[in-house]
């Protein structure tokens, strides 16, 4: 089966809005990291005309938007997450015609295009922080927040807080003063008390949405306001992003007036605009406070994510996201990858058994109720590269102690596209990470038409997906459980069902229906089946 994927989806998905609330509920989404997506100009690095060229890889694979990350003018002390200009593209990536004619083609493709704020915290070098820096007196300090060091002389650090990426949130200025950074010292955080902050961030984001994009992705949307006096946390504990309950600089309650003010700026914008927030919160009912009617469409689960291969916390997460973002009638979003964590094929146990239970996790996310992310290089089975030589690392947490396990590199590896050698098409030239030699048969081409293939299976289910009415969508007959052996799921959707044998051997059940997809072959008589271990079906029913 084949979808013809042009323009007219745009308006069949708008058609959506009024039936379902709007067409994110049940989208699948596509993040691109620009960097390792594509290469237009052999400089070994992916760029916007790269990703322009490459769309209709993403419509063939029949996903509904694409999410990009940080193609701004950045000094890329962490892969463009230190933001210098909102509002102008960075040369390495090309220039401002080229993010408005990437918008324009994905549109002509029916895709829609989601782009990244980075609110948190700027670059070091962003004009405002430059000024901050060169006058120690002025009120430029006050967009961030700097303090007095404690201790004689002022030396030691204003509080305890460490740094996501290892060390003191602290750095000194050459005044005396400290300034906070969560995350690199090239990335100071932003005071959003002051009213500046949110005139500036409510300017940037017309700015794009005046562009065309169809929404933004919100870099650390639980982290822009801080405790009230910036208050120890008093047990010495290395900065998370998500921990077991709210911390005095994450998942704070006054966050929630930004996001409303955002949505009320998203809903003035004709056409369905969203805003979808990485919110690592401690529990899912935290979570779905992101996600009321009056503030961001979509919200990261990330427990979905660092869920084991086991059933029961499987389980356990699905029903409690569900439960969760039902109270406030939103979807849940379902991810199992992204640029900042070890791919799944690698998660689940690497190797063949990795990839199995990851072609079978891809089954399970995309037959849940609500939207799905699907991170570039899942959909060929792309393992996580562990060994990259530490002088071609660059994640910023690998220079610094502790915090993040500093290996993020090695889910970023530039895609392999065709050819039997490095770079696979990925450009004229070589790629800023090294790719693996034996990444030929994991290449878009290599897997094109081969019906065994990872490729072809996403294909497959995401056709399947847009065309069993209401699979994804989280309005329509709620998830039902059937009873199964322990290692087992088994749910039904309307006239749909779907099996993930978890064991590591098969097991024979009875068949509950006409199998219709498999993440591995399926033996059935038709009364009987044998399901595969570390597999998923869906049935007809």
């Amino acid at each position: 089966m084949t979808h013809e994927l042009t323009a007219s989806r745009l308006a069949s998905a708008s058609s959506k809005v009024t039936a379902s609330g709007g067409w994110w509920r049940d989208a699948v989404i596509y993040q691109v990291y620009v960097r390792s997506f594509a290469d237009s100009d052999g400089d070994g690095v992916g760029d916007l005309q790269g990703v322009r060229a490459r769309l209709p890889h993403l419509a063939r694979l029949g996903v509904d938007a694409v999410w990009l990350t940080p193609f701004y003018v950045s000094p890329q002390a962490d892969g463009g997450y230190d933001v210098a200009d909102y509002r102008a593209v960075d040369p390495l990536f090309g220039d401002l015609s080229d993010a408005d004619e990437l918008v324009r083609a994905a549109h002509a493709l029916g895709l829609r295009v989601i782009v990244d704020v980075v609110p948190n915290h700027t670059s070091d070098r962003h004009a405002w922080f430059r000024e901050a820096l060169a006058h120690p007196a002025s009120e430029a300090r006050t967009r961030y927040h700097f303090r007095p060091g404690r201790g004689p002389g002022g030396e030691r650090p204003p509080n305890d807080w460490e740094s996501v990426f290892g060390g003191p949130a602290w750095t000194r200025t050459p005044d005396g003063a400290w300034y906070l950074h969560l995350f690199a010292p090239e990335q100071p955080d932003l005071n959003w008390e002051h009213p500046e902050v949110a005139e500036e961030f409510a300017s940037v984001l017309r700015f794009w949405l005046d562009l065309g994009v169809d929404g933004f992705r919100i870099d650390v949307a639980h982290g822009m306001v801080k405790a009230p006096g910036l208050p120890d946390i008093g047990r010495g504990a290395q900065a998370t992003l998500i921990g077991t309950e709210p911390l005095p600089f994450f998942d704070q309650d006054g966050v929630h007036a930004i996001h409303r003010s955002w949505r009320r700026l998203l809903d003035s914008y004709e056409g369905p605009r969203i805003g979808v927030a990485e919110a690592w919160a401690p529990t899912s009912e935290r979570l779905a406070l992101y996600v009321r009617p009056d503030e961001l469409h979509q919200a990261f689960n990330f427990r979905f994510l660092n869920c084991p291969w086991d059933t029961r916390a499987m389980r356990t997460v699905i029903d409690e996201s569900l439960a969760a973002t039902a109270s406030v009638g939103a979807p849940t979003t379902w991810v199992l990858s992204n640029h900042d964590v070890v791919r799944h094929v690698t998660r689940y146990g690497g190797g063949a058994q990795g990839l199995s239970r990851a072609r079978a996790a891809a089954l399970l996310m995309l037959a849940l109720p609500g939207s799905a992310y699907v991170y570039q290089g899942e959909e060929l089975g792309l393992p996580e590269v562990e060994d990259l030589p530490d002088a071609v690392r660059q994640d910023p947490a690998f220079l610094r102690s502790a915090g993040q396990d500093g290996l993020r590199d090695g889910c970023r590896i530039p895609l392999p596209w065709s050819g039997e050698l490095p770079p696979y098409g990925f450009g004229p030239a070589g790629s800023w990470l090294p790719q693996p030699a034996d990444w030929a048969p994991l290449s878009v081409a290599a897997q094109t038409g081969d019906p065994h293939s990872t490729l072809e299976l996403y294909r497959a289910a995401l056709e399947l997906r847009r065309a069993l009415p209401g699979l994804g969508a989280p309005d329509a007959a709620p998830l039902t459980w059937l009873p199964a052996p322990e290692g087992v799921l088994h749910f039904t959707r309307p006239g749909f069902a779907c099996t993930l044998n978890s064991r590591s051997e098969p097991l024979e059940l009875a068949s509950p229906g006409r199998p219709v997809l498999s993440s591995a072959p399926v033996e059935t008589d038709g009364r009987t089946v044998l399901l595969p271990a570390d597999a998923c079906t869906w049935w007809a029913l």
